[in-house]
């Protein structure tokens, strides 16, 4: 390899980086070459070292960076057509004089043989039939080299029928070499430069005056290349037909205008900008300019909010109707409530992994998870069971709370009938939380829940049961009224209502029942009745503590439609 200098890419042990510095390091002798790994986690510090600060990364990780002696060795770069031959049609390998047979392939004690190998290697070996071509990892640096023009080899005569290439991981610095391989593909229709820190792109001429170089290209991925938004969009304006651009792990925290003339903005129908660094959908309010968009993955972001107090609520084109909000940080209602105003034509969302999925409880909107249970087995346990039924209510509140334009949630279709049960689970929460504050706070609840009245028009306004406040420092507070039934040959005696102090644990209860009928107090066997009537579709009406029985033993007498509970107390 030539000499280093500052922006050139190197591979040590298939290792890929950048030189980032070339001189002196204090308190040791000779030069160094300080370089950023592609891996982040392969260096040891930041271009930082021992308080003097000798070069800037583009990656924001603390370990990218790392110094190397000038002498230590590099791999060779590859040509295109070099890696092409070396990936698809190596050369035979010969078994050198005195050196052992290959050693057989042996499972369960039996002799593996290798059956079409060899017929797979010569159609691979076929480069002019080649519809599908992989050379990621393949220290790719230039399309030619100065031996293979003198040659007259062409890119476009080997392998013509190229479809969809990978030049991921490679030695790629700028976009030159890239404008030279797929001119020579006239065919080529998926386009993948991952994991390249290409520079100077904005000043590439060759890229500039790429003509119909990616005329046919519809796919291109850029992702984790540390390109700014603006470099991007300067490399995507020159597909001409391109519908999907992949630039997630870009470290894109916030999007600039885009190019008004650029063909994608009318083309482009998915757009990936997965793992990056938004925190609101206002950082995103340029796509709303993309009027052919369908598909906006938004994976593994920070975004909290739609908008910011500085910023209007951004409204995204109604051709848009997927969006991927998972592994993000919402965890208010209110930000789901407004989703609709931001996708008017939503009809498909994922939504998994945000905090709201392990709290959507609606008392408390915006409050963060529960801390994690201790590691044993009965507490993991139930923390799972835990996990799952929140995971359960958070899907049906997000199926009721949002339109019913939205048909597919977290990949599951919404049929009419989960849509209904959801709706309703949604109306007895908010109904369970207005009883719980005085009448003159009702409004303050229904802010949180604009679509109130839409469930009361379509499942009839339920009935508010408000209990008087009580002084908790009045023994009033402390007692609870209890009505006592009796069971004497089959028949059932007058009730008897005592109040009984909320102190008391079931043996005093049973005390109380027995001197009430003339009963010894081990003679009694307490069956307590809830009163309440669970809906129809099997969703549980919240109760207090207490609701399941211990012994499971349980009885059921159905009237009217719905099931009224009687639990043996013991």
């Amino acid at each position: 390899m030539t000499e280093a200098t500052i922006g050139q890419r190197r591979s040590y042990d298939g290792a890929l980086c950048t030189v980032r510095y070339i001189g002196e390091v204090a308190g040791t002798t000779g030069s160094w070459l300080g370089v950023e790994w592609d891996d982040p986690s392969r260096g040891k510090h930041d271009g930082q070292h021992k308080g003097v600060r000798y070069f800037t990364c583009k990656s924001q990780a603390l370990t990218s960076a790392s110094f190397v002696r000038p002498t230590r060795p590099v791999d060779p770069p590859r040509t295109f057509l070099s890696a092409l031959q070396y990936k698809y049609a190596p050369p035979e390998e010969q078994q050198k004089p005195g050196q052992p047979a290959p050693r057989p392939i042996v499972f369960s004690g039996k002799v593996a043989e290798e059956v079409g190998f060899e017929k797979i290697r010569r159609q691979q070996a076929q480069l002019g039939e080649l519809l599908y071509v992989i050379l990621d990892s393949t220290k790719v640096a230039t399309a030619y080299s100065d031996d293979e023009k003198a040659k007259g080899q062409q890119i476009g005569e080997v392998c013509p029928k190229i479809r969809e290439l990978d030049l991921s991981r490679n030695l790629l610095e700028h976009f030159d070499p890239v404008v030279d391989i797929c001119a020579e593909l006239p065919l080529l229709r998926s386009l993948k430069v991952n994991w390249n820190r290409f520079r100077n792109v904005l000043e590439d001429k060759k890229l500039e005056r790429a003509g119909d170089a990616f005329e046919g290209v519809k796919e291109l991925a850029l992702e984790d290349t540390l390109l700014t938004w603006h470099e991007i969009c300067h490399i995507a304006a020159r597909f001409p037909t391109l519908s999907t651009l992949h630039a997630g792990s870009n470290q894109l925290s916030s999007l600039s205008p885009l190019p008004p003339s650029a063909p994608f903005t009318s083309n482009l129908v998915t757009l990936d900008l997965e793992f990056n660094q938004f925190t609101s959908l206002s950082d995103l309010a340029p796509l709303s300019s993309l009027t052919s968009l369908k598909s906006l993955i938004l994976k593994k972001n920070k975004i909290t909010t739609l908008t910011t107090p500085t910023a209007p609520l951004p409204a995204f084109s109604p051709t848009l109707n997927y969006v991927d909000l998972s592994y993000n940080l919402i965890s208010t209602w209110s930000t789901v409530d407004s989703l609709p105003s931001s996708f008017p034509g939503l009809t498909s969302l994922r939504f998994t992994h945000n905090p709201l999925y392990d709290n959507p409880d609606l008392d408390t909107p915006g409050s963060l998870p529960p801390p994690p249970q201790q590691t044993t087995t009965t507490s993991t346990s139930t923390s799972a069971a835990s996990t799952l039924g929140k995971t359960e209510e958070a899907y049906m509140l997000l199926v009721a709370r949002l339109p019913p334009t939205l048909k597919t949630l977290n990949f599951s279709t919404i049929t009419t009938a989960d849509r209904s049960d959801a709706e309703m689970f949604y109306l007895s929460r908010i109904t369970k939380q207005l009883s719980s504050v005085p009448e003159t706070e009702e409004h303050l609840i229904l802010e949180k829940h604009p679509k109130w009245k839409y469930l009361c028009d379509s499942y009839g306004e339920p009935t508010i049961t408000r209990r008087q406040e009580v002084n908790p420092n009045f023994l009033e507070a402390r007692l609870i009224d209890v009505k006592f039934w009796a069971m004497f040959d089959g028949e059932e005696t007058t009730a008897k209502s005592v109040r009984v102090p909320r102190a008391f644990d079931i043996y005093a209860v049973k005390g109380i029942a027995g001197r009430l009928f003339g009963l010894r107090a081990w003679e009694v066997r307490l069956v307590w009745e809830t009163g309440e009537w669970d809906p129809v579709g099997g969703f549980e009406v919240e109760g207090g503590d207490g609701e399941e029985s211990d012994d499971g033993g349980e009885e059921e007498t159905k009237e009217g439609g719905g099931e009224r509970t009687k639990r043996d107390g013991g």
